[in-house]
């Protein structure tokens, strides 16, 4: 398959906003993730999702993120807390689901208890609701089996959790195979469906740290809602590379995860 060079012009196919629409038209997503050591990573993804989205559902398997999303409520009131025991009704509704940030994977400081949670969430929610158009991110592709992967999912692997999921087989070979859209990140993205393959270059060395992944899976997710999944994940990789090049011209690597949830509207807005 030949790869492609991103076009930025492609970012106006995105799904716009009518000036007369109503409440839930433009999108509502849930995202699962979090845990007892990862509180931040799902609360980056929302922040980023409920800048695009009419409503993001949040939840999560442990229960102190409940507090901590609480408190995140006092300045960031564009989300709901689900409980976890009603997470099932706010699945349904939505039009796109994010599964896996912040949700444990195997470490010696974790054990093995905690992954084999995680991966027994991500089987059942992915084989329960294989006809949502899902995300899935960190933790859940560290422990997903490559048969519970939805068709149309889009799957954003770093090349490490690549390697773990798909050893050294073609991107494109994937993307066919399991009829998912592929987001390879990097220095230059590469993003695979089973039709098309796009490189997105861009970004800077302060795309390193912690938790500007979790702002492209809510970027991700959130377009999601309203697009077609290619569209999205190469859109979410540009916009998050332009994004930190624009940070980069100001501060240099000096900025954060946070920083860059907050300037990606900055980008959307001249689309």
């Amino acid at each position: 398959m030949i790869e492609q060079l991103f076009d930025p012009k492609e970012l106006s196919s995105l799904y716009k906003s009518p000036i007369d629409s109503s409440k839930g038209q433009n999108g509502l997503v849930t995202i699962i993730g979090g845990s007892k050591l990862f509180h931040g990573a799902p609360l980056l993804a929302l922040t980023t999702a409920s800048r695009i989205v009419d409503m993001v559902f949040f939840t999560s398997p442990e229960p102190s993120i409940g507090k901590v999303a609480e408190k995140i409520k006092s300045k960031l009131s564009s989300f709901i807390w689900v409980p976890w025991e009603e997470i099932d009704e706010y699945v349904n509704k939505s039009d796109a689901i994010l599964i896996g940030n912040g949700m444990m994977r195997y470490s010696k400081e974790a054990g093995d208890a905690t992954w084999k949670e995680t991966k027994e969430i991500t089987k059942k929610f992915l084989l329960k609701y294989p006809n949502k158009k899902w995300v899935i991110d960190a933790g859940s592709l560290q422990t997903i089996d490559t048969a519970w992967i939805p068709k149309g999912a889009i799957l954003t692997p770093n090349q490490k959790e690549y390697e773990m999921l798909f050893g050294s087989l073609e991107i494109s070979k994937v993307a066919k195979k399991f009829d998912c859209t592929i987001v390879l990140k990097g220095v230059t993205t590469l993003v695979c469906s089973p039709q098309r393959c796009m490189r997105v270059e861009g970004g800077n060395a302060g795309l390193t740290k912690g938790g500007t992944g979790d702002v492209q899976a809510g970027l991700t997710v959130a377009l999601l809602a309203k697009n077609d999944p290619f569209l999205a994940a190469c859109a979410a990789s540009y916009i998050v590379k332009k994004s930190a090049d624009n940070l980069f011209e100001k501060v240099g690597v000096y900025y954060n995860a946070d920083d860059l949830a907050l300037s990606i509207p900055g980008i959307l807005n001249i689309v």
